[in-house]
């Protein structure tokens, strides 16, 4: 769908330079979905792996973050061997409900309700975020960190229109569960992609 350089806004990596590269296809369907253009795949948005990684390796950094739509219904083994053979350290953010068929250097899975992850995906994850939108969704954390391996690192991140609203609930929820974390989506305060 698009492709850009700038800087990863949310979770463990905040604040490092990143090459995103968001594949068009998605039928998760979050409410809350800041992209809902990446839902539809049309057909002038195909590019050749070859263009995308060319194109990425014109900038500095050496991490991809390869994102959606949902990347994961795709499979991602040609692209992320090519990124690998240019030096990427290669990121995947995935709701987790497709499995991942390639090894990747980073995988953040951030769980949907409406598509529930794979159990295999949330064990693989490096990274846990969940977007709160209502109080019902400090369960929903706790339910998918209960299958993620032990350094796995966990996030909780409000949903951006509802920020002032769950912001407290967060703050309390992990002054109490303390292996949590706060996700801020910085790329929005700071204006950048």
């Amino acid at each position: 769908m698009e492709a850009f350089y700038t800087l990863q806004g949310e979770g463990f990596h905040t604040g490092k330079a990143a090459y995103f590269i968001r594949l068009a296809g998605c039928d998760v369907g979050c409410v809350w979905c800041d992209v809902k253009e990446s839902w539809e795949v049309k057909e002038d948005q195909w590019k050749s792996l070859e263009n995308m990684v060319r194109e990425a390796s014109r900038f500095p950094a050496r991490m991809a973050v390869i994102t959606g739509g949902e990347p994961c219904m795709y499979d991602l083994t040609a692209l992320v061997a090519l990124l690998h053979d240019q030096g990427f350290k290669v990121h995947i953010e995935t709701s987790g409900a497709y499995p991942l068929t390639v090894k990747v250097d980073w995988l953040c899975v951030s769980p949907k309700k409406f598509m529930k992850p794979k159990p295999e995906m949330l064990a693989k994850a490096d990274e846990l975020k969940v977007v709160v939108f209502n109080n019902s969704d400090f369960d929903w954390a706790e339910e998918n960190a209960a299958l993620t391996k032990s350094d796995c690192k966990l996030f909780l991140q409000p949903e951006f229109e509802k920020a002032n609203k769950v912001i407290p609930l967060i703050v309390d929820f992990v002054k109490m569960n303390p292996r949590w974390n706060i996700s801020l989506q910085t790329h929005k305060f700071l204006g950048i992609p």
